[in-house]
C-alpha cells in the first residue's frame, strides 16, 4: 500500500503565502501524475492542480497566477506554493499520486490550510 502524506497547512492571513508538500513511500515515475485537491467545508472536492512527468501543468481558474505545482522526482515529492492567499481558499487540501501503469491512485489524508485575519 503507498503511502501519501501532505504537511505544510496551517493558519494563515489574507494575502499571506504558504507551502505544502506531499510525500510518496513509492517512487514516482516519470509517467505518473501527481496533483493538489481541496475540499471546503459544506463543498465537493475540487481539482487545485496537477503536474505530469513531463512537468505539464493544469491549473484551476481560480488558483492560476497565485498557486504554483512542482515536483521532485528524486524524493517522490510534490509541493504546492501558494500566494496571495484569500479566505476562499480556506480548505483541507489533498495530494493525489496516480500509478498509471498499474492504474492506482493514492491520496493522503490531507492538510488544513486556513485563511484568516
Amino acid at each position: 500500500q503507498v503511502q501519501v502524506m501532505e504537511s505544510g497547512g496551517g493558519l494563515v492571513q489574507p494575502g499571506g503565502s504558504l507551502r505544502l508538500s506531499c510525500a510518496a513511500s513509492e517512487r514516482i515515475g516519470s509517467i505518473d501524475v501527481m496533483g493538489w485537491y481541496r475540499q471546503a467545508p459544506g463543498k465537493e472536492r475540487e481539482l487545485v492542480a496537477t503536474i505530469t512527468g513531463g512537468s505539464s501543468t493544469n491549473y484551476a481558474e481560480s488558483v492560476k497566477g497565485r498557486f504554483t505545482i512542482s515536483r521532485e522526482i528524486a524524493k517522490n515529492r510534490v509541493y504546492l506554493q501558494m500566494s496571495s492567499l484569500k479566505p476562499e481558499d480556506t480548505a483541507v487540501y489533498y495530494c493525489k499520486i496516480s500509478y498509471r501503469l498499474v492504474g492506482m491512485d493514492y491520496w493522503g489524508k490531507g492538510t488544513l490550510v486556513t485563511v484568516s485575519s
